[in-house]
């Protein structure tokens, strides 16, 4: 059993449990499936879906049924013009009454089909601003992904410096043993060593954090841990002249705007209806039996169907109807300048998100170009190091050089990134 358990600890050190990989596919996936933002929203749609009714309109009638019954005890005397007295001491008297009744609307000046092309709207409404909600939420996992992305590919770099430097280090104790440099290159090296490695822990940390921020948003516990692709993948330029053209007809802000407005001028027409008459058919089966033990009236009992129609003629209602067209009239206006600065905001950002890609493309170009040239000159730096022809000072350069030039090309990637999933974003293709 022992030396079992000794070969088994041998084999879990030498193959410790991996982090699970995150694709960008599984982390939107899960985003729609626990993200709190999608769930309320998805549940406001069923909302207006249980609402957009006919009966919720006004179409269908109203049934409804009534029973009431009824016992009293007392005394009671009686004299008649004749003269003849009569009295009765504990009398009882006894009701029982029913009935069944259904109303209908046949006509309310077009009230009821102007609320359920409201209701619709509404519903509509809702089907979008769930859309818009699925949308953000996809834009934030893409831009806290690939955060995580972009800080692990700091991290590698400031490991490969760590490579370089350790490889420094060597060079000068080897140089240092045989006489040819002074002790003080060799520490200044071992300083410059354990300050990246110290930039490696803190670069760690930070991707701790961000890792933390995406559990967050994909709804899961916090400390979950798991590892993410090493790069970031761009699409290809987009085409301006296409987003200009489609952007009013697809962006989904602008087509809430729009519903928006639709919905405002429903609401307008929904007041000035109240102006009509409205006539209301009606119809009811009642019963009602009494029985009394004093009186004419011994027994009674009724029962049969009744029809009937109502009608009511606005006539004067203190000028209600005039004040709510009038407000609902105010709020389509606003609905429209509202509109109106929608699509004025949702352009601009249109155009900010194309300066930013095409910026950003032409800086990604131009500083791949300097990382390879800085890999070559850190490369050329060392090797003259060990030959001797250059000094520690070079060698530094070299590295922060290659160092900065490897953060930026990752900023330049993933503010690339973030352009281009913006850019989608606004024409409802993210």
């Amino acid at each position: 059993m022992k030396k079992f358990f000794l070969l088994y600890l041998v084999i879990f050190i030498s193959n410790p449990l991996k982090s699970q990989l995150l694709t960008i596919e599984n982390a939107i996936d899960i985003t729609l499936k626990n993200n709190f933002d999608i769930l309320i929203t998805r549940s406001n749609v069923d909302i207006d879906k249980a609402n957009n009714t006919l009966g919720n309109a006004g179409f269908l009638p109203t049934i409804g049924a009534s029973g009431t019954g009824n016992v009293s005890q007392g005394s009671a005397k009686q004299i008649l013009s004749s003269g003849i007295e009569s009295s009765s001491y504990n009398s009882v008297s006894k009701s029982v009454s029913g009935s069944i009744s259904l109303n209908w609307t046949l006509f309310d000046g077009g009230k009821m089909f102007i609320t359920k092309n409201k209701l619709g709207e509404i519903e509509a409404l809702g089907e979008l601003l769930y859309k818009d909600s699925v949308m953000q939420a996809v834009f934030n996992v893409v831009a806290v992904y690939y955060n995580v992305v972009s800080q692990k590919q700091q991290l590698a770099a400031i490991n490969e410096v760590i490579t370089y430097n350790t490889e420094l280090v060597k060079i000068f104790q080897t140089s240092f043993n045989a006489g040819l440099s002074p002790k003080t290159s060799l520490l200044q090296a071992q300083i410059d060593l354990n300050v990246y490695k110290e930039n490696a822990i803190n670069q760690q940390s930070v991707i701790i954090d961000v890792k933390r921020g995406l559990n967050l948003i994909l709804g899961r516990d916090a400390n979950i841990n798991f590892d993410v692709s090493d790069s970031i993948p761009l699409g290809q330029m987009p085409d301006k002249n296409r987003l200009v053209q489609k952007i009013d007809s697809v962006n989904i802000s602008i087509l809430e705007m729009q519903k928006s407005v639709e919905i405002a001028r429903l609401a307008s027409k929904e007041f000035s209806s109240l102006r009509y008459p409205k006539l209301i058919f009606n119809t009811s089966y009642s019963l009602a039996q009494s029985n009394n033990t004093f009186g004419f009236i011994l027994q009674n009992n009724t029962y049969g169907p009744s029809v009937g129609a109502t009608i009511s003629i606005p006539i004067y209602q203190s000028g209600n109807i005039n004040r709510q067209i009038t407000v609902a009239n105010l709020q389509l206006e606003q609905a429209k300048y509202g509109l109106q600065a929608t699509k004025l905001g949702v352009n601009l950002q249109l155009q900010n998100a194309l300066t930013t890609y095409e910026n950003q493309l032409q800086l990604l170009n131009i500083e791949k170009d300097n990382v390879a040239l800085a890999k070559e000159n850190m490369d050329i730096s060392i090797q003259r190091l060990r030959l001797g022809q250059t000094t520690i000072l070079e060698v530094r350069l070299a590295e922060d050089s290659y160092e900065q030039s490897r953060t930026r090309l990752t900023n330049f990637e993933y503010n690339l990134k973030i352009a281009e999933s913006k850019l989608k974003q606004l024409i409802s293709e993210l």
